[in-house]
């Protein structure tokens, strides 16, 4: 297994603020509220709020007329923290949200997946596995994670690491639906489909009540970046 760090940054940008560039990583892009447009090597796209972009470029992030907050999600190589955070740009902030350990098989074929969940109130993830590892954060209401003997919950703006081959159950609040984004690794077999496994028998034909959205899916190299 080879060590890696999946960390999340959560970026506030002023209104027409001059671009901010950041260096190439394996990343994921939200776009929380207002809107930029990414530039990269080949293009350009411009992304409103409530979409993601994923790549490996260097980027330049121009935000709009009324500002930008994004999250930006980055696997590194290695287990020791190094810089992510925007620099040389007065107008622009970051606030490193997680930095997660992960271990991934080189000998697998990889790829990082942006997407949304949402729960109705009181909806439930029943006892369930993933393919692979991921970092989620609460955009609004509050899901409570059971794993490993522990239980946390996490409200608006709060992250949290699956390991994948943990088992977690996830109840959500009765008060308000519930919805994160979550951006993860998953083997390149696993494109176009769910990666999630119900461990329990009993809840194979339970109500699964979680609806999801995929922003987008990139094959990624783990070669050192």
């Amino acid at each position: 297994m080879k060590p890696f760090q999946l960390r999340l940054f959560e970026d506030v940008i002023a209104p027409n603020h001059p671009p901010v560039y950041l260096p190439s990583a394996r990343r994921a892009i939200y776009v929380v509220r207002g809107d930029v447009a990414i530039e990269f090597d080949t293009g350009a796209q411009h992304h409103p709020e409530q979409s993601a972009w994923l790549g490996e470029d260097s980027v330049a992030l121009i935000a709009g007329s009324e500002g930008a907050t994004l999250w930006r999600w980055e696997l590194m190589s290695g287990s020791e923290p190094t810089p992510g955070e925007i620099a040389s740009a007065p107008g622009a902030s970051s606030t490193l949200k997680l930095a997660a350990p992960v271990e991934l098989d080189p000998r697998q074929q990889w790829l990082m997946r942006c997407d949304k969940v949402q729960f109705p109130p009181g909806g439930v993830a029943h006892t369930h596995v993933h393919q692979g590892p991921g970092v989620r954060c609460t955009l609004e209401g509050e899901i409570t994670i059971e794993t490993l003997g522990a239980s946390h919950t996490h409200g608006p703006g709060q992250a949290w690491l699956e390991l994948g081959h943990a088992p977690v159950l996830a109840p959500t609040t009765e008060a308000r639906d519930t919805t994160f984004i979550r951006c993860f690794i998953l083997p390149r077999a696993c494109r176009n489909r769910s990666s999630i496994r119900y461990v329990r028998p009993e809840d194979a034909n339970k109500n699964k009540p979680q609806r999801y959205h995929v922003f987008g899916e990139r094959f990624i190299s783990l070669d050192a970046q």
